[in-house]
């Protein structure tokens, strides 16, 4: 051990891996002080009883910070503009919200003079990389305590005996023990039946979806939405200005009631293995499609085909826990360039899981109903393609003479 350690801050959630930590912290460090910090990402009612929870099991203090502003405007929206999606389905739910509140715990180790960092991530997961690399942005001298990497509990069933031994409240239990991490953005679903692709999700079992339901059971009636942004970012639904917390939810509310946003995937985790996992994310999913539809009118081809290749670079950069370096802000700074012309109106339909185009406007459109117009116009003069064809096809023209010369 690298100094002798008398003060942790512990992130802190109140699940199965940090309620067992906080006893095992001061069993393993000679009865350490313990504080633990919460990040309000938009948890809802997992914060009930926390601070109880977390001063009973051994805790000096909780502190539960309100990070959902920020979280929503500082961190999902630029995402959203860049239209970073990973692998094609992940809205980044987790990968996201784990920089935001590692910077704000190692703030709070700073001023605490805490000796230690300690969170619960496992060894085979992307979360433990996301929350050390703000960490060392944000307090690079700090020790960090990994527990999942050293300890000898080596399963979640081994967890629940050990919280069960030492009187440890849980919300969970052996039968639906499944891994889940919510915030005001996306709610996961890992392990269990989850964990072999064959299975198929029990979308319609009662209880299994929080934030919505299954197509199946959404409305024979769609639901329409439109949603205005202003420079790539969303500003109201249906005319009432939102700030980012309200209007997330808001989408949520419609989404979920319209059986929008599920994806089941089978991902590549940062680590190098697979891992198979659930995602709700009805209001994510509108605001993507809808910032989407809008670039299409309001962004030139070359600026949205390049935009389009880093979208995939930027999505893995905030899945790997990069987004306090210089390549993440250089980014964010082009997609800001592009966004400046990207305000307007998207009207989508909503119907069981689908989303359904409903029209669009801008006071920046490109799309000029004269030029495109199959009818007579004054402004397209349909001969100078043939001279365009000509000189766009002259290397396959070249080509194809060469081979023929050449008796191929």
């Amino acid at each position: 051990m690298a100094k002798e350690i008398k003060k942790v801050v512990l992130a802190y959630s109140g699940g199965l891996d940090t309620s067992i930590i906080i006893p095992w912290l001061k069993e393993n460090y000679n009865n350490c002080e313990v504080i633990a910090v919460s990040g309000d990402v938009g948890q809802g009612t997992e914060l009930d009883g926390l601070e109880e929870k977390a001063i009973k099991t051994g805790a000096s203090k909780l502190y539960i910070e309100d990070l959902k502003k920020e979280f929503i405007e500082e961190y999902v929206y630029p995402t959203v503009q860049a239209g970073a999606v990973y692998e094609n389905r992940y809205l980044l739910g987790t990968s996201f919200a784990r920089p935001i509140i590692a910077k704000r715990i190692a703030e709070i180790a700073i001023a605490e003079g805490a000796d230690a960092i300690c969170h619960g991530c496992t060894g085979k997961g992307n979360d433990q990389v996301r929350f050390e690399l703000a960490i060392k942005r944000y307090a690079p001298d700090m020790e960090i305590i990994a527990p999942w990497r050293i300890w000898d509990l080596k399963s979640r069933e081994q967890e629940i005996e050990y919280a069960e031994a030492h009187n440890i409240p849980l919300k969970i239990n052996r039968e639906t023990n499944y891994s889940k991490d919510k915030n005001l953005w996306h709610l996961s679903h890992e392990g269990l039946d989850l964990e072999d692709p064959a299975n198929e999700p029990q979308y319609e079992k009662p209880g299994f979806l929080e934030l919505g339901v299954s197509p199946i059971q959404a409305p024979d009636k769609p639901t329409y939405v439109t949603i205005h942004f202003e420079k790539g970012i969303p500003t109201s639904v249906d005319g009432v200005e939102l700030d980012g917390p309200a209007l997330v939810a808001k989408l949520n509310e419609l989404g979920g009631a319209n059986g929008i946003g599920l994806a089941d995937l089978v991902e590549n985790r940062l680590v190098g293995m697979k891992s198979r996992g659930v995602y709700e994310t009805p209001g994510g999913t509108i605001l993507y499609h809808a910032h989407d539809v809008l670039e299409t009118i309001t962004l030139d081809k070359e600026t949205a085909r390049i935009k389009q290749y880093l979208s995939i670079k930027f999505a893995d950069v905030v899945y790997n826990g990069q987004w306090y370096t210089p390549l993440r802000e250089a980014m964010s700074a082009f997609v800001t360039e592009t966004q400046k012309t990207v305000t307007g109106d998207v009207k989508l339909k909503l119907y069981k899981g689908n989303i359904i185009n409903a029209g669009v406007t801008s006071p920046y459109t490109l799309y000029d109903e004269e030029v495109a117009t199959f009818d007579e116009d004054n402004v397209y003069n349909q001969a100078d393609s043939a001279g365009f064809i000509n000189l766009f096809g002259l290397p396959i023209k070249v080509r194809a003479k060469l081979e023929q010369k050449r008796g191929n």
